[in-house]
């Protein structure tokens, strides 16, 4: 019987050990819902929209024009302009023009040219686009966001810590995370951490009580090709070995 007991004894404090080991060497994951990295286009000029050739969930490309602004009196400006700065590059080859006078020509005339280039409104980023705010045939004042475009190859997670494990992450540290559902994994890095402390959001589960105060984390993400990570969803962070 003494036997039995001690060799359960045994048995037990290896189980034990082994579990402490097990928990010790193993990350905790931090929850976090994925954002998109979201750019707003602006329209730089109040006009008419003459032609809007994406919509919501359309795929664009960098410098891609998205929509062209009407821009009569953008495109008048800059023939009178493009004339005068002609006329006064000639007259400066001559006695009968000055310095003073071609210089105001062309910068009447440079001012016209990006006027005209802001009646095409491009993408900023190779993405998606999220919201449009404005039909074609519609007038937008100068300075309102037309879209919104997303950045969906690379993604931000906030994460929350506790104030234990914050002296050990600093911005640029490798993160991994991985979709509770698939367990596939993606390679992230540490954008930023906040330097004051806050109450952890609702929507967020750490290991103890939800009411301690955490630090907030900044995470981004590289997605796949498929793009698989997409904003709402919930991801896993873990933080390497070395930070525990």
């Amino acid at each position: 019987m003494k036997k039995i007991i001690a060799v359960s004894a045994v048995i037990l404090f290896v189980l034990v050990g082994a579990c402490l080991i097990f928990w010790r060497h193993t990350p905790f994951a931090y929850s976090g819902v994925v954002e998109a990295v979201e750019v707003d286009v602006p329209a730089r000029l109040g006009d008419t929209i003459k032609t809007l050739s994406v919509q919501e969930g359309s795929p664009v490309q960098q410098g891609e024009v998205l929509a062209r602004l009407d821009c009569q009196d953008v495109s008048l400006q800059y023939a009178i302009a493009q004339k005068e700065f002609e006329r006064a590059s000639q007259l400066l080859k001559t006695t009968a023009g000055s310095r003073e006078n071609y210089d105001l020509k062309k910068h009447q005339f440079d001012q016209a040219s990006l006027h005209k280039n802001w009646c095409d409104i491009k993408s900023p980023l190779t993405g998606k686009v999220l919201y449009k705010y404005y039909e074609e045939g519609e007038f937008i004042p100068a300075g309102r966001k037309l879209l919104t475009v997303a950045d969906l190859a690379q993604m931000d997670v906030w994460v929350y810590v506790e104030h234990d494990l914050l002296a050990r992450l600093k911005p640029g540290m490798e993160v991994e995370g991985f979709l509770p559902e698939t367990k596939q994994h993606f390679k992230g890095i540490i954008l930023s951490i906040n330097d004051e402390a806050e109450f952890t959001p609702k929507n967020v589960q750490t290991r103890r009580e939800r009411e301690r105060l955490v630090y907030g984390v900044k995470t981004r993400f590289e997605n796949d090709q498929n793009q698989t990570l997409k904003p709402g969803m919930t991801l896993e962070v873990s933080f390497p070995l070395e930070a525990k």
